[in-house]
């Protein structure tokens, strides 16, 4: 998964986040990409806190969908 935006010429930055999912608390691989800029900044630093605070693995978040369209 991308996090922020990345040129057409930045260099990329790949690391791993430890993510659970916030409803069964299952732990999820976490391989992400950030420009090399934008990595470390304070905005990226936000972003990610509020990714993990978020986050649904895909069996809760198909279950949450099919929810609410009922």
């Amino acid at each position: 998964m991308i996090i922020g935006k990345i040129g057409k010429n930045e260099k990329k930055i790949k690391f791993h986040l430890d993510i659970t999912c916030m409803t069964c608390k299952k732990t999820v691989p976490g391989g992400m990409q950030a420009s090399e800029n934008y990595f470390g900044s304070d905005s990226f630093k936000i972003e990610i806190d509020n990714f993990k605070k978020n986050y649904l693995c895909g069996i809760c978040r198909d279950k949450k969908r099919l929810a609410d369209k009922q």
